[in-house]
């Protein structure tokens, strides 16, 4: 078992923002990476909003920004173990135990920035045609839809994002949406709107996505009509939300109906030198400056409660 003053538990601006803070604070943190350095903005293609890095041209992306976040962690001290925390032990206290794959370990305090994941649809065939024309990431799988015709399941931020992006590949790209407007914010929408390869459907869910082997069809119900349709399709792009990766922690930490860890104005969680930051507390704000500025404030607040113990 090894022994740290601070083990923070994620990866993305949140965990490697606190990991910054504590390593310049010379606590040495050890950072469990889990699945993916960076989160959920490792797969961010293009970032406009984070104050500092802009370029009119050629805005900085996801994984660049991650790469500078690493760089600068590691050069303060920061240490970034490519592990995933499979069970903690915050019962009895600090100590705490922290078990990976790989490591187990004994931690004076405990950061937990674990993010969150893509929310699935839950209709048949998603499951079975993941990988085979269904995606939760155009970074990731945008080049392989070159000149196909494609959906994307949303309304929101990411939904309107990813579409914009994957219209550098894709042939035509159509927005299936529950609503009867979007949810994304007012520039995202002018860019959609004006966007000629992007068309809506509105007031329609889809029911099952259809396919052998791969993606070639979505079953769609109008929920103001009833009306129900096939809609032929390459692929199936699915940005409905997310959910905290916080099932490691119950029984553990306190969490509200939806799986959020509960904190306090000091990040501080239900156990007493365990605090948490970014999307595993934050349903709301879920903006790498916010998770930055929470990642902040954990740091700080970890620092404080060490050296009041000492």
């Amino acid at each position: 078992m090894e022994k740290e003053k601070v083990v923070v538990i994620g990866s993305g601006p949140a965990g490697l923002t606190a990991a910054l803070y504590t390593a310049r604070a010379d606590l040495k943190p050890v950072v469990i990476a889990g699945n993916q350095l960076g989160g959920q903005i490792s797969l961010t293609s293009e970032i406009e909003n984070y104050p500092g890095f802009f370029n009119a041209e050629h805005p900085p992306t996801g994984p660049e920004l991650v790469d500078i976040m690493q760089k600068q962690v590691e050069h303060f001290g920061a240490r970034i173990e490519f592990d995933e925390v499979t069970e903690v032990d915050f019962s009895k206290g600090s100590p705490f135990t922290v078990k990976t794959y790989g490591q187990e370990y004994e931690a004076e305090t405990v950061i937990v920035t674990a993010g969150a994941s893509p929310r699935r649809l839950g209709v048949p065939g998603e499951e079975e045609l993941i990988g085979r024309g269904v995606s939760y990431c155009g970074t990731c799988d945008g080049f392989f839809f070159r000149d196909k015709k494609i959906v994307v399941v949303g309304g929101g931020d990411s939904a309107i994002e990813e579409a914009l992006f994957l219209t550098k590949f894709a042939s035509s790209v159509t927005i299936i949406h529950r609503r009867d407007e979007l949810r994304a914010g007012a520039t995202l929408q002018r860019r959609a709107f004006a966007n000629e390869k992007i068309s809506f459907i509105w007031n329609t869910v889809v029911d099952e996505i259809v396919g052998d082997p791969t993606v070639s069809s979505v079953k769609l119900t109008n929920r103001k009509t009833g009306e129900q349709s096939d809609f032929a399709t390459d692929g199936v792009f699915i940005f409905i939300g997310h959910f905290p990766n916080s099932k490691f922690l119950e029984g553990q930490l306190a969490m509200d109906e939806h799986g959020y860890v509960i904190t306090d104005e000091l990040m501080r969680t239900s156990v007493d030198g365990v605090f948490a930051a970014g999307e595993i507390q934050d349903s709301v704000y879920r903006q790498v400056a916010t998770s930055v500025g929470q990642g902040t404030a954990a740091a700080l607040r970890t620092e404080k409660w060490l050296s009041e113990r000492e």
